[in-house]
């Protein structure tokens, strides 16, 4: 049985788990996402892109005209280390700071047409990632586990605080 304190599988005799932790589905969609994202990297360094920018391009693909500020937060991490990433995207023509309409202070941040071209391959990349890791499902298995995945994603919005904390902010915005 489970403790309701601690995450995880429940204990049983001298310390082995229940179920084994590859099964306990917090650990699975854990250890899925950082190997997918590992796989993801050694597959754009080919083209020339380290996690960082490629995370960069692919979140103001989704959200063209995010702020500096917005596109920190999204990143989870401080709004410096996010106007560094973006000079330097800057510099390789990728990112380009607009004055935003109604409020000159804040610059909306796009893709330049060099990085919706990098923007494609990454997208062309990641969709063979998915097919390779997904091989061994068909194609009503992959349609069931979007679905459910979806399903907790929305839950997990809802359950984001509203009071302006940004990795609430980072939850709902690219959604």
């Amino acid at each position: 049985m489970q403790s309701p304190s601690l995450p995880g599988p429940a204990i049983q005799g001298h310390g082995q788990p229940e179920n084994d932790d590859r099964r306990y589905v917090g650990f699975l969609i854990s250890d899925v996402a950082r190997m997918m994202r590992a796989t993801f990297d050694r597959r754009v360094r080919r083209i020339g892109l380290t996690r960082a920018q490629w995370q960069v391009l692919n979140l103001l693909h989704r959200r063209p005209g995010a702020s500096q500020t917005e596109l920190a937060e999204m990143l989870e991490v401080e709004r410096a280390t996010a106007g560094r990433m973006v000079d330097r995207l800057e510099k390789k023509s990728w990112v380009e700071r607009r004055a935003d309409a109604t409020d000159r202070r804040i610059n909306r941040l796009f893709l330049t047409a060099d990085a919706m071209a990098i923007q494609s391959e990454m997208r062309r990349i990641g969709e063979n990632l998915l097919d390779d890791a997904m091989v061994g499902l068909t194609d009503d298995e992959r349609d069931v586990l979007a679905d459910m995945m979806e399903r907790v994603k929305t839950q997990l919005q809802t359950m984001a605080p509203r009071n302006g904390n940004g990795a609430a902010l980072a939850l709902r915005a690219v959604a």
